[in-house]
């Protein structure tokens, strides 16, 4: 396998650390609201990167929640409830909708708050390393302590000072110091520390819970283009720092930014899509093929085209296998499929080579040929997260009775009014299995097709 390192700026071979085993720790949401495409597509592009791992190596997988951060508690404040409903019921969606989406759960998925605990163990010892000073009951990293900063991102100090939108306050030494630790008044979350009530800065977070369930070291960082710097390359300081060059993450892999229709997504251009808006429209497995449809590392411009050809050719491959009999017992990828993967997922590719197979279904000369065909084509879509549906549920979709989802959704309800939590949910699940996503809103539950 080859993958760039952002730091090296090249392609190379992957050498893990243990013999046998991959490590990979990928940055994930911040969760204060629901899932945008953009936060979609990191978790699309390391899940395969997941699956791929898995077909050589034992995989350790650490994706984190943010639950702890200046957003989240603006938006309970709006919505005047505590911060814990709205971190709990955005990670239900966010697992939920990132289900729909295919992936699959990671080794560990550590909250913020859970590690606070060791965040505070690692200041202390940046501290006492001379890398970390406080003022005014902040804590921050010195920049001037580490000559290596910077090496990762690759940026020099005058352009971190122009794009960090650093904070110049008078208990900075300097203005692209750091903060590892703040205060919290007696309205904002907080916790007992050395440095007196407060709460931690969002870089510290990663560092401490990768440190916590990888070590010191580990194979893989991932994340989006957007984390580069600063995030990432205070990563790097912090870990750096208390262990020492060369140890921390020993590559970064890091996903292109996503646009809509040639411009940047924001909600004042009005071309904000949410995960939810996107799955009214189509299967998540099109989101899925059509985030793929580019090269990971390459920018990602969304039109309405994008997802209109990823419905296409989804229907076109799940057409090829619709009267497959049989088992898949010893079936497996394609070779070029895992090639094209192998070498710095060369999504494109491997999709290109998918359409071969789904010709290959289509002008088989008999049967025996054809069902040989099916089953590369079907593991080999199954590697990309592609064709888990059988055929007949995916040409059933939409089939299902509205009256019945009524029922349903109104036999949930009773459940929920009864303290039937368990009931409750398993209806939610049954409906989910069959493409029929439940929304709970003040109004009442509403539904759409998943």
């Amino acid at each position: 396998m080859r993958f760039y390192n952002s730091k090296s700026k090249r392609v190379e071979d992957l050498s893990p650390l243990v013999p046998g085993e991959i490590s990979m720790y990928v940055c994930g949401p911040t969760v204060y609201d629901r899932a945008h495409l953009g936060n979609a597509r990191p978790v699309v592009v390391f899940d395969l990167l997941y699956r791929l791992l898995k077909t050589r190596y034992s995989v350790r997988y650490v994706r984190n929640i943010t639950d702890i951060d200046d957003k989240i508690m603006k938006a309970a404040r709006e919505k005047n409830v505590p911060i814990e409903v709205i971190t709990q019921e955005t990670t239900r969606v966010f697992h939920e909708e990132m289900a729909l989406l295919g992936a699959l759960p990671p080794t560990h998925e550590p909250r913020a708050t859970a590690h606070v605990d060791d965040m505070i163990t690692f200041i202390e010892k940046l501290i006492a390393k001379g890398h970390a000073y406080e003022g005014s009951g902040h804590v921050l990293y010195d920049v001037a302590s580490l000559p290596s900063y910077g090496s990762l991102s690759h940026v020099c100090q005058e352009d971190m000072l122009a794009g960090a939108r650093v904070e110049v306050a008078p208990y900075k030494k300097n203005p692209s110091d750091f903060v590892l630790w703040k205060p919290s008044s007696d309205d904002q979350p907080g916790w007992d520390s050395p440095w007196g009530r407060g709460r931690p800065g969002w870089h510290i977070e990663c560092s401490a819970m990768s440190f916590a369930l990888l070590g010191e070291s580990f194979d893989i960082h991932g994340g989006g283009q957007d984390l580069l710097f600063p995030h990432h390359e205070n990563e790097c300081a912090q870990s750096i720092g208390l262990f020492g060059e060369g140890s921390f993450a020993q590559r970064w892999m890091h996903n292109g930014i996503l646009t809509v229709n040639g411009e940047k997504m924001s909600k004042s251009l009005g071309n904000f899509l949410t995960v939810e808006e996107l799955l009214a429209k189509a299967d998540g497995e099109c989101l899925r093929l059509a985030i793929l449809s580019t090269h990971y590392r390459q920018s990602l411009d969304w039109t309405e085209a994008t997802l209109a050809q990823a419905k296409a050719v989804t229907q076109k491959f799940y057409t090829a296998i619709r009267d497959f009999e049989g088992d898949l017992e010893g079936a497996v990828p394609d070779p070029e499929v895992l090639n094209a993967l192998y070498d710095d997922l060369n999504t494109p590719l491997a999709l290109a080579r998918l359409h071969a197979l789904t010709h290959a279904v289509n002008t088989a000369s008999d049967i025996s040929e054809k069902r040989a065909h099916q089953r590369t084509l079907i593991a080999s879509s199954r590697l990309m997260g592609f064709l888990e549906q059988s055929a007949a549920h995916w040409f059933q979709k939409g089939d299902t009775d509205p009256s019945d989802i009524a029922r349903l959704i109104e036999a949930r309800t009773d459940a929920k009014r009864a303290k039937d939590f368990a009931k409750a949910d398993a209806i939610r699940a049954s409906l989910l299995e069959k493409g029929i996503v439940l929304e709970d809103t003040p109004q009442g539950t509403t539904w759409r097709q998943g």
